[in-house]
């Protein structure tokens, strides 16, 4: 399995930052992990031709029909024709702000599969949750609720994101972020057989140059989804360098 190192821009960037995208492949030309930009939808088209081909890029969302009816959204099948080879599902700000179930998720990962689109789906807790012990049965309800049947290590990529972490300059102990990916893999293999040693396992929030090479460190973390990192080439390139040291 190749790393992953992910960055999703959320709501950020005009044309003026697609210079980060020109200067993070010229000092990473040749990444042993795969690279991936998830822009906002304005940017999408023009990073893919800043990118030409030498990084990945993704959607930060996408709706479940293909088409139709639906003002303001954009299908899988668009981001697709956009440049796009990934989309991000499930976020915890999607969760949060529009009330997105894991149903919802699950069938938004059933259109990026017809769409060719890799669908990285979030899961975490709140901070409440993991007071109150709830951590691992919160993720094993996520991933039954929000992961295809038909997902595979081709069409599938896990993100470990704890809510109380993402853009807060916290993260949990090391022992803490092993301990989630360890169930993740057992649940997955436990559902998937074999085939979830194949499966990425991200983790997410508040990854940063300076907790980077201890977090990739650990067994079941093939790499990251880095938000407010990923817009600075120089960061997001120590990030890129500290998975390839991994």
């Amino acid at each position: 399995m190749r790393k992953l190192a992910a960055g999703n821009w959320k709501m950020n960037g005009l044309s003026a930052q697609l210079a980060e995208v020109a200067a993070l492949i010229a000092a990473h030309p040749q990444p042993r992990s795969e690279v991936l930009l998830c822009p906002p939808a304005t940017l999408l088209a023009p990073m893919a031709q800043a990118a030409a081909g030498r990084i990945a890029l993704g959607g930060q969302d996408c709706h479940p029909n293909s088409s139709g009816a639906h003002t303001g959204d954009i299908s899988a099948a668009m981001l697709a024709d956009a440049g796009a080879a990934f989309v991000i599902l499930g976020h915890s700000e999607r969760r949060a702000d529009h009330g997105e179930t894991d149903a919802l998720v699950r069938a938004k990962a059933g259109a990026a599969a017809k769409a060719g689109l890799v669908a990285i789906i979030c899961v975490g807790e709140t901070e409440a949750q993991r007071d109150a012990g709830e951590t691992l049965a919160v993720i094993a309800g996520q991933l039954a609720g929000s992961v295809p049947d038909a997902a595979s290590p081709q069409t599938t990529v896990i993100a470990y994101e704890p809510v109380w972490a993402i853009g807060t300059g916290r993260t949990p102990t090391l022992p803490e972020i092993a301990e989630v990916h360890a169930d993740i893999r057992a649940r997955l293999t436990a559902r998937f057989g074999a085939a979830a040693s194949g499966f990425r396992l991200l983790y997410g929030g508040s990854v940063k140059p300076s907790n980077a090479a201890a977090i990739f460190a650990l067994p079941d973390v093939d790499g990251a989804l880095v938000g407010g990192a990923s817009l600075k080439a120089a960061d997001f390139g120590a990030i890129i360098a500290a998975l390839d040291a991994a």
